[in-house]
């Protein structure tokens, strides 16, 4: 009876311990695909910005540089 009781008592152990193991790696798995989402979120709201930044530069360069044209012409007019 004892052996059977000690028998009994490892496997639930084992079984436990698969368990916990296998939840852990679910866990670590679902992580690590929710950080990599948000990393690609986050890539792509990064590169939207950076894309909207350069065009707002551009906008301003060519606004700059159709004043310091339009000066010039006006003042060579002048």
């Amino acid at each position: 009876m004892m052996i059977l009781v000690i028998v009994v008592v490892v496997v639930m152990v084992v079984e436990v311990m698969v368990v916990v193991v296998l939840v852990m790696f679910v866990v670590i798995l679902v992580m690590l695909v929710v950080v990599l989402v948000v990393m690609v979120h986050v890539m792509m709201v990064v590169t939207m910005m950076v894309v909207v930044m350069m065009m707002v530069v551009v906008m301003v360069v060519g606004v700059v540089v159709v004043m310091m044209v339009v000066m010039v012409v006006v003042m060579e007019v002048v």
